[in-house]
């Protein structure tokens, strides 16, 4: 049988920790560094190829190239190319990209608030 012809009601109880369950890839492609940075950002309205790259500090053409390739592949990211010159492409959110960008979101907010007993911990490990 064809990838195409599996249908998800015949598809095994997913489970995230089970090596070969597909979950997993989803989890890992949306909680990636890079993932998860793109997801807020375009959480926040839909951005251009450079205007994301500005937003997320730090990642390299390639790597935003490649995270945006994977989020539209998985049906987070709507990736819209106009027919101008110079070409436009947009990239903004499905609504399935949507609530991944709120589940991730939260967590990010968490770290940023838990970031300063993140550090005392970590002094106080390496002090060990």
């Amino acid at each position: 049988m064809e990838v195409s012809e599996v249908h998800t009601s015949e598809l095994p109880p997913a489970n995230v920790f089970d090596r070969m369950c597909p979950s997993r890839g989803v989890l890992e492609h949306v909680t990636s560094r890079w993932g998860v940075l793109v997801l807020g950002a375009l959480r926040e309205r839909g951005h251009r190829f450079s205007e994301l790259r500005r937003r997320v500090s730090g990642v390299s053409e390639k790597m935003l190239a490649q995270t945006l390739q994977t989020l539209e592949r998985d049906g987070f990211v709507l990736r819209e190319a106009h027919p101008v010159i110079p070409p436009r492409v947009d990239y903004s959110l499905t609504p399935l990209g949507r609530e991944a960008a709120e589940l991730v979101a939260t967590l990010a907010h968490w770290s940023e608030q838990r970031v300063a007993s993140v550090l005392a911990a970590r002094e106080e490990y390496d002090a060990r």
